[in-house]
């Protein structure tokens, strides 16, 4: 069955902090015409102020996903990304106010649940979606970490991911995604993470400024003491953490046993839409982050043309 493109069926909008900048931005999902893509519109800069959401336009990777064209740079875009690609909406205009997407509860929860689960959701249009689609495999490998994606030639769409932090909470982890799994309720609702050991390092350096308790799993991976939870929560302005007995922060709950593997998938998904559409392949990551991720979302771009 061939199926067709989607955009949303109104306008959605979300206000909120950006992880690494903590500046506030407003962002609105529209409508979009057959064939419009994702593209991103910065209002505080102009009507025109466009950039897409494509390979070529990636300007930076560091802890999050940038695109830019020419002055007009988008940061964290993968969480939106994801969120668009496993509802199956095709084409969208995202107006943002700022430089940074807000992290909200650090998944794609608050898009599912705003558009998925509620309002006009996602409507059809007279067009049949257009696939993207290799004619060989395609592998991009980081030697010095053994990270790498492969993208393969297939029938329908998957992903599988494995990550190994040589962490003892974490273990090592595998997510899978096929369209027989609801991404809504089994991958867009897995948040981001990060190590306690981690924190202050990013706090200092000027990163995580919109990171708080509401929107992180924290992995406590190495003995703390008192005295660091106490700082800790002061810099998150909360009462005392706590670590629990599974080596995770009490800030929030596990959604999933394997939550941290299933948001990399999550960030997969997002990465990998910029390759211009729904990608129609055999995905397999292990170590993946946003640099490799987005190189494989070029080196699918390239093979194209």
């Amino acid at each position: 069955m061939q199926l067709k493109q989607q955009t949303v069926g109104k306008s959605y909008s979300f206000e909120g902090k950006g992880l690494h900048t903590g500046k506030v931005s407003r962002i609105t999902i529209s409508p979009a015409p057959v064939d419009y893509g994702i593209r991103f519109r910065r209002t505080d800069l102009g009507e025109d102020a466009y950039v897409d959401a494509v390979a070529q336009n990636v300007s930076s990777t560091a802890r999050s996903t940038t695109i830019s064209e020419g002055d007009v740079t988008v940061m964290t875009i993968e969480h939106l990304l994801s969120a668009l690609t496993g509802m199956g909406i095709d084409n969208a205009r995202i107006d943002i106010d700022n430089i940074e997407v807000p992290i909200l509860d650090g998944s794609a929860k608050p898009y599912i649940d705003a558009i998925w689960h509620g309002g006009k959701g996602v409507v059809q249009q007279d067009a049949p979606r257009k696939y993207i689609e290799i004619e060989s495999p395609i592998e991009i490998n980081n030697l010095e970490t053994g990270a790498f994606v492969r993208i393969e030639p297939a029938d329908e769409p998957s992903f599988d991911i494995k990550i190994d932090f040589n962490s003892r909470v974490l273990g090592v982890q595998t997510a899978h995604w096929d369209p027989s799994i609801v991404y809504a309720e089994e991958i867009g609702i897995c948040r981001t993470f990060v190590f306690f050991h981690e924190i202050e390092y990013l706090f200092k350096n000027n990163l995580i400024k919109g990171g708080d308790v509401d929107n992180a799993v924290v992995i406590v991976e190495h003995p703390v003491t008192k005295e660091q939870l106490e700082h800790m929560s002061k810099l998150f302005n909360v009462p005392v953490l706590e670590i629990q007995d599974n080596g995770y922060l009490s800030n929030i709950s596990l959604r999933f046993a394997n939550e941290c593997a299933r948001h990399k998938l999550l960030d997969l998904i997002g990465d990998l839409r910029l390759v211009g559409g729904f990608l129609k392949a055999r995905v397999t990551a292990y170590k993946a982050g946003h640099t490799i991720n987005t190189k494989a979302a070029k080196a699918v771009s390239d093979s194209l043309k």
